[in-house]
């Protein structure tokens, strides 16, 4: 997720608690959506966890734009 900024996600995580929160929350509905497609889930429920996950990529986005300016 956002190559191009790994050194400074790296760098946030060490230093904004709410990056490190929402970055970590992103990586855990990953997890969940992973495992509920691979034991075959309810379609809607995966649906919702994946939009509830491209939100967070778009905050940490517009987060990571901001700090690399």
């Amino acid at each position: 997720m956002l190559h191009e900024y790994r050194e400074l996600i790296a760098e946030l995580k060490q230093k904004d608690t709410h990056f490190q929160k929402v970055f970590e929350k992103h990586n855990d509905l990953d997890h969940e959506i992973v495992n509920l497609e691979t034991s075959h889930a309810d379609q809607f429920q995966i649906e919702s966890l994946k939009k509830e996950k491209l939100k967070l990529k778009d905050e940490i986005h517009t987060m990571l734009v901001k700090h690399s300016k």
